[in-house]
């Protein structure tokens, strides 16, 4: 499995980079949770949030990066509530919402866990220009290839930065709460 850390934060003009424009990440989506709710990006507005797609099949960058967002989450205490974190499948094939409420319920449970169908995942990975493809193995399964970013988007929903998850959870705690 390939899993993508690669993110183009501004366009060019010929080869010069144009780094004054605001990357276009992140954008509307209805899309149902880990519950069965109808879950838009009008609801997490409000508070800072963090987003990380990826699949409940995946053998490791998706536990990991979920455990260490668990992580920070408990370390956060009481000030978590006022953060949010969203999960969102990228194999809505087999990630229906009883699958994702089981997987996360081994996780941090601010966590929410967001499915959809085909056409819906495909517009939210667009509009936070997320890589994913489908790519079969041996037996007739599949793996996914896709993009491993968490990000952080502001109370508004705009995208601050990609949020780095290899630092000790009080270094990450302090730099949330300055969106708080």
């Amino acid at each position: 499995m390939l899993c993508l850390g690669v993110l183009v934060l501004f366009g060019a003009r010929g080869s010069q980079p144009i780094a004054s424009q605001a990357a276009a990440i992140g954008g509307p989506f209805q899309l149902v949770d880990q519950d069965g709710r109808t879950v838009t990006d009008q609801d997490l507005k409000g508070k800072p949030f963090l987003v990380f797609f990826g699949y409940t099949h995946c053998p490791d960058i998706c536990p990991t990066t979920l455990f260490d967002m668990s992580e920070l989450l408990r370390g956060m205490g009481a000030e978590a509530d006022r953060l949010g974190a969203v999960y969102i499948t990228i194999d809505p094939e087999r990630d229906t919402a009883a699958l994702m409420k089981d997987y996360l319920s081994n996780f941090d449970p601010h966590l929410r866990g967001l499915t959809g169908d085909t056409a819906a995942i495909a517009s939210v990975a667009k509009e936070y220009r997320v890589y994913y493809k489908k790519v079969p193995i041996e037996g007739g399964d599949y793996t996914m290839d896709h993009t491993a970013i968490v990000y952080l988007m502001d109370k508004n929903g705009h995208f601050v930065a990609p949020f780095n998850l290899n630092r000790k959870p009080d270094v990450m705690a302090a730099d949330l709460r300055k969106y708080l």
